[in-house]
């Protein structure tokens, strides 16, 4: 009886698990059978970065569209600091003493200072434009 009990603790996730699986299948099936088939060249061609993909090597190309790349991986780990940092920051039951509260505040501070002055020097530079 008791190992019943125990395996029905995990019934919700097996239902989860359950409902993924044919979720991920009706959403890759589903496409196929109501999705309209009407291909032509253009569509079918190939589309790399704002320029020709099948051109020479060794032409000119902007690097705006790596610069903005970079700019968004930057934003993107800005992001990935800063949400952990604030769930523990402000949640009571995760937090810590006061002095770390302090110094965690500041951290984030310095942290965020050396971010937006990054960010003003891109944008006096005019990497945020687009040329």
């Amino acid at each position: 009886m008791a190992g019943s009990d125990f395996l029905l603790n995990y019934l919700p996730i097996l239902i989860f698990l359950g409902l993924a699986g044919i979720l991920g299948t009706l959403f890759l099936l589903l496409p196929m059978v109501l999705a309209p088939k009407a291909p032509d060249t253009e569509k079918l061609s190939t589309y790399e970065c704002g320029f020709e993909a099948f051109d020479d090597s060794r032409m000119k190309f902007d690097v705006q569209f790596y610069i903005v790349a970079i700019l968004f991986i930057i934003v993107d780990l800005d992001v990935a600091f800063l949400f952990p940092w604030a769930v523990v920051m402000f949640n009571p039951e995760l937090g810590a003493d006061r002095g770390f509260q302090i110094f965690a505040f500041w951290s984030m501070f310095v942290f965020l200072a050396v971010f937006f002055i990054g960010f003003m020097y891109e944008w006096k530079k005019g990497a945020l434009e687009w040329r």
